[in-house]
């Protein structure tokens, strides 16, 4: 389970660039009038392309439970991690123990962010427990940050949903090409059982 702890800040998306993108009119008095929708398809378009390369664009902290463990390693569930705040081992009883940092380490990767022992193995999840890691992703905290193809395929995304707003009939999972043809090489090659390393 991996649940967001924060969301990304209104500050951080480009809602201006995107009104360039769409050339809508700008310098009037009611300009800013649609800037609530429009964050809401960056945001949406944010959140599909996420979805489907398995990239964290706008840094931000996650918290991630699991019952199962790889001893040797542990891929996250997104990529990049910048940092790893905390492990904690949770037993069923709802009681938890940190685990000490210096029994962890971050192997930092754009693709594929792993956590790996220092020592013999990763701490052992007990029959009735789990394990939460609490961390932060993203390429960076301001939209700049984001590699230009992922960046160009959000604002691509953002207008294809601004322009099919009142669409019903798409198919599920409908994604134009070029949004599809900028994400290929982000997506993700599952090449391990349960994320196990």
């Amino acid at each position: 389970m991996l649940i967001e702890e924060n969301e990304v800040p209104a500050d951080a998306l480009p809602v201006e660039d995107f009104k360039a993108h769409l050339r809508l009119g700008r310098g009037f008095s009611g300009d800013s009038v649609q800037d609530a929708v429009l964050d809401s398809f960056l945001r949406a378009a944010l959140s599909a392309i996420e979805g489907r390369t398995g990239k964290a664009l706008i840094s931000r902290d996650f918290a991630w439970t699991s019952a199962v463990w790889g001893a040797r390693g542990q891929v996250f569930p997104v990529a990049p991690v910048t940092v790893i705040t905390e492990i904690a081992m949770l037993d069923g009883e709802g009681g938890e123990s940190v685990i000490d940092p210096t029994r962890y380490r971050l192997d930092h990767d754009t693709t594929r962010s792993v956590l790996r022992p220092r020592g013999p193995g990763l701490p052992r999840v007990t029959p009735d427990g789990a394990i939460r890691v609490r961390f932060t992703a993203g390429y960076g905290p301001v939209w700049s940050d984001l590699p230009p193809d992922l960046a160009q395929a959000v604002m691509l995304l953002a207008a294809h949903y601004y322009e099919h707003r009142e669409a019903t009939a798409l198919g599920a999972g409908c994604m134009p090409f070029g949004v599809t043809s900028l994400l290929n090489r982000y997506r993700p090659m599952r090449l391990s059982v349960g994320g196990q390393v």
